[in-house]
């Protein structure tokens, strides 16, 4: 839903395009999702202090608080009816989007493989997340297209590394890994199925799919 601040008059458009409680629905399928990274995320501390070593801390640590801020934004942008804020939270949701994707890979990078290939995709997926952030500030709402695109390239991109991680992370964990990643991009199809009802919360059905995968990922690869 795009929405402009300067503008109620696009604003009453586009909400009268939404079925009825759509935004509300929206705003409850990721509230939901704050709700499960806030106890994921102390779980994960937990256990990273009882289990695991400083790099489980901190990348664990990184990966949970990615994943609240992106429920957070998002069900913040999708509950808030002021045009203004609506604008500032759309921003912070899609930022957040790179946001997650870097993060949900950190846990893997710093603690399975670090070496060469770990540090390297550490590198490169939080380089391409602050890139990505910067475009969202100037150009929320301009080129949706290649902007999802890129979400998913950036998403797979650790594929590059398969032979390594799959050498270093426990079976499981590249199960539900490449799970999470197959719920986001079949997601995508809802996300841009405008004319079907309820395509959004659909969507976000899936980011929870993926999420709760990814969660499960972490916990299963460096744990267990």
């Amino acid at each position: 839903m795009q929405v402009h601040s300067n503008s109620g008059v696009l604003l009453t458009e586009k909400r009268s395009s939404l079925p009825i409680g759509g935004e509300a629905i929206n705003a409850m399928t990721h509230g939901v999702g704050v709700i499960l990274s806030i106890v994921g995320l102390v779980f994960l501390a937990i256990i990273s202090c009882r289990r695991g070593s400083a790099w489980h801390i901190v990348a664990c640590s990184v990966y949970g608080a990615t994943s609240v801020a992106l429920f957070a934004a998002s069900t913040l942008y999708h509950s808030t009816q002021n045009p203004r804020r609506k604008d500032i939270f759309k921003v912070a949701d899609h930022c957040c989007i790179y946001l997650l994707i870097a993060g949900s890979f950190t846990p893997f990078a710093l603690v399975n493989l670090r070496g060469a290939w770990g540090w390297s995709l550490f590198g490169v997926l939080w380089g391409l997340a602050l890139l990505g952030i910067l475009f969202k500030i100037f150009f929320i709402g301009r080129f949706e297209v290649a902007s999802t695109v890129f979400y998913l390239l950036m998403g797979w991109l650790a594929i590059i590394g398969i032979k390594p991680i799959i050498a270093a992370v426990p079976p499981t964990g590249v199960v539900l890994l490449i799970a999470g990643g197959l719920f986001y991009s079949v997601g995508v199809i809802f996300y841009a199925w405008r004319k079907l009802p309820y395509h959004h919360a659909l969507w976000h059905l899936f980011v929870l799919g993926g999420s709760i995968c990814h969660y499960f990922a972490v916990v299963a690869g460096l744990f267990f």
